[in-house]
């Protein structure tokens, strides 16, 4: 991680679980984190730790409702009159409703949408076209998905989620290849975790449910996929990692097919 010191992250979705566990973790390993998200106060106060720790990084966040473009844009405005621009963007933020598609509400679906697949979109444009004004070849897009983007479980509350990390998937290898296509030695990964303990499980079901969930087997940790951001921009220039999956060791046994385990994963 030594040649990523100093450089600035924008962490999306950072006041809580994945995204402050990666956000806290480059700033230890010396990087500067742009964290943003609606409630910034939480990471006024997860920036305060960091320094009180001691980390050789720094936390700076940004308060950005990422359903609105002109904020994003405002964003990576900020950062390129701050600190330049953006060398690694992590697409952290994401949300679910239980909107089945048989009953779903269109408002739930377009809020789902708005964040899983656009901001994130908006998010890595952004970052390509500040890379690529300054001559940044080394930088790297990751995508934080979920095995839900992968397969389709049978829990109708997570199928509309479940089209969002489809998309997620295919945005991503649509990164890859258009990269390729300009000649770019820019990354674009896919983070595609299970089940983790985060507060993205309680405000996406009923507690009972939840409870039975995390009673079943040792879930994910946040701090698993702080690491797993941090091999993947370990891993030497002329590596792609595309795509990483992570489940807990007991999830595959778990899982059946009317059970809401990987599905329920983000953020």
């Amino acid at each position: 991680m030594d040649r990523w010191r100093g450089r600035v992250a924008l962490v999306t979705g950072a006041s809580v679980g994945i995204g402050a566990a990666i956000a806290v973790e480059l700033v230890r390993l010396g990087m500067k984190v742009v964290g943003c998200a609606r409630d910034v106060a939480k990471i006024q106060k997860l920036a305060a730790e960091c320094q009180s720790a001691g980390h050789p990084g720094v936390l700076v966040p940004f308060k950005c409702d990422l359903t609105k473009e002109e904020e994003i844009l405002a964003m990576f405005a900020a950062i390129k009159e701050q600190h330049k621009g953006v060398d690694v963007c992590i697409n952290n933020a994401g949300l679910s409703h239980p909107e089945p598609l048989l009953s779903g509400k269109t408002s739930g679906w377009k809020n789902i949408m708005d964040v899983n697949v656009l901001a994130l979109s908006i998010c890595a444009r952004e970052a390509y076209q500040s890379m690529k004004e300054r001559n940044v070849d080394d930088g790297h897009i990751i995508n934080i998905n979920s095995l839900c983007g992968h397969h389709v479980y049978d829990f109708a509350d997570l199928h509309f989620y479940t089209a969002t990390k489809y998309a997620v998937t295919a945005l991503t290898e649509g990164l890859r290849q258009e990269l390729r296509a300009e000649k770019s030695h820019i990354r674009a990964t896919s983070i595609s975790p299970g089940l983790v303990v985060t507060e993205f499980v309680s405000r996406a079901n009923n507690p009972d449910q939840v409870a039975g969930i995390y009673a079943a087997y040792k879930a994910l940790q946040a701090k698993d996929l702080a690491s797993a951001v941090t091999y993947v921009l370990s891993a030497p220039p002329h590596v792609q990692i595309g795509e990483l999956l992570l489940e807990a060791i007991q999830e595959a046994a778990f899982v059946a097919p009317a059970t809401p385990g990987p599905g329920l994963s983000s953020h």
